[in-house]
């Protein structure tokens, strides 16, 4: 099957990070089989989802895991002006969703599959869809908890979150937390005899502002991304009951976007520090960075498989920091399709962009014969 076709079939399963990847995951672990890879899944404990990991070839440590999630964001509240889940052309663009972020890079990777002839191949390939990327880099732990225990090794990882075909050496990682306050519910004619929640969760809030200052100001900064330094963000908030109470509860979600290079944990210590003893702050998720060498193995790979390609940086996380820090492998992230389109009602990824993908993909598999 080529690419087009393939995209078709994967854009037409609703894989929203809600409801099961089961469907998807089926075709490709039949289509891969059919081609002679040996697949497995790892399932979550719902058993409503699951990953996918095929390989390919001799068995050796020296081969290329190519990595991508078969998650996507919600339709519901967008107006799309097409199915989402119908490949729709117009022009040169393919709209449906998904076709960005990140199916395309998917059907490329199944094309290329239908185009190796597994006898020729010198080093192994190794296949790794995973769920709920869009949630926080949720469900490929499971998989690399598996390939460590395992002692999995590879020479590098290509992760396809949509670049414009560029090499991409680095993101931020993520800490998101939320801090939970408690007051004292009372009238709120006497409101200043009472210990108001709210009031608490504001004095956190600026307290955030402050801190964000301090790291724009003088914290580390690096120039290859658009905001160059590490942010604090809250991102919600929410309290009490009705007007005339004094708010007892309130919570504040808030996220750290940090460089690589900067120490979270730490960040983090700072502002339990700063907040004191007034809000308990639990961690509900956390990704690494990715930070690769300009002159690693990976990145040198890179640029054989697509000439002069440049290299950037994405604000966006991805699940590559996983696949480096946790399996040592080095990562770059390189795919088709431009993230200003991913997350948008009528997305799509332009035709050129696939084509610029499958020729990266043959090279990679004259590379590995």
């Amino acid at each position: 099957m080529n690419t087009l076709d393939l995209l078709d079939r994967l854009v037409a399963f609703p894989t929203v990070s809600a409801d099961s990847n089961l469907p998807l995951v089926d075709f490709v672990r039949g289509y891969l089989t059919d081609r002679s890879f040996e697949c497995r899944l790892v399932p979550d404990g719902s058993r409503e989802k699951a990953n996918l990991f095929a390989s390919i070839g001799p068995k050796q440590d020296d081969g290329i895991v190519l990595s991508g999630h078969t998650d996507v964001v919600p339709v519901a509240t967008q107006a799309w002006t097409s199915d989402p889940f119908k490949l729709t052309r117009r022009g040169t663009r393919l709209h449906g969703r998904g076709s960005t972020d990140m199916k395309g890079f998917l059907a490329s990777v199944l094309a290329a599959a239908d185009r190796i002839d597994a006898k020729a191949l010198k080093r192994p390939l190794h296949i790794a869809f995973s769920h709920d990327e869009e949630i926080g880099c949720v469900g490929v732990r499971s998989l690399i908890d598996v390939l460590v225990k395992e002692q999995f090794k590879a020479t590098l990882c290509i992760v396809g979150e949509p670049t414009s075909m560029s090499i991409a050496l680095g993101h931020k990682g993520k800490l998101a937390a939320q801090a939970r306050f408690r007051g004292e519910a009372g009238h709120s004619s006497l409101a200043p005899r009472f210990v108001n929640a709210i009031q608490l969760a504001c004095d956190f809030v600026g307290m955030l502002r402050g801190l964000q200052k301090e790291i724009a100001d003088t914290g580390r900064q690096d120039a290859d991304y658009e905001v160059p330094y590490t942010t604090v963000h809250a991102g919600k908030i929410a309290g009490g009951e009705v007007l005339n109470i004094v708010a007892e509860r309130a919570l504040v979600d808030f996220e750290i976007r940090h460089l690589a290079e900067d120490n979270v944990e730490a960040i983090l210590a700072r502002i339990r520090a700063s907040a004191g003893a007034e809000p308990e702050i639990e961690v509900c998720n956390a990704y690494p960075g990715l930070a690769t060498s300009d002159d690693s193995a990976a990145t040198i790979f890179g640029r054989h498989l697509l000439g002069e390609a440049r290299t950037t940086k994405v604000s966006f996380g991805t699940e590559a920091g996983l696949f480096a820090t946790r399996l040592n492998l080095e990562t770059v992230v390189i795919g088709p399709g431009n993230m200003d389109q991913g997350h948008q009602p009528d997305e799509y990824i332009e035709e050129q962009e696939l084509q610029r993908c499958d020729a990266m993909m043959d090279r990679l598999i004259e590379k590995l014969c």
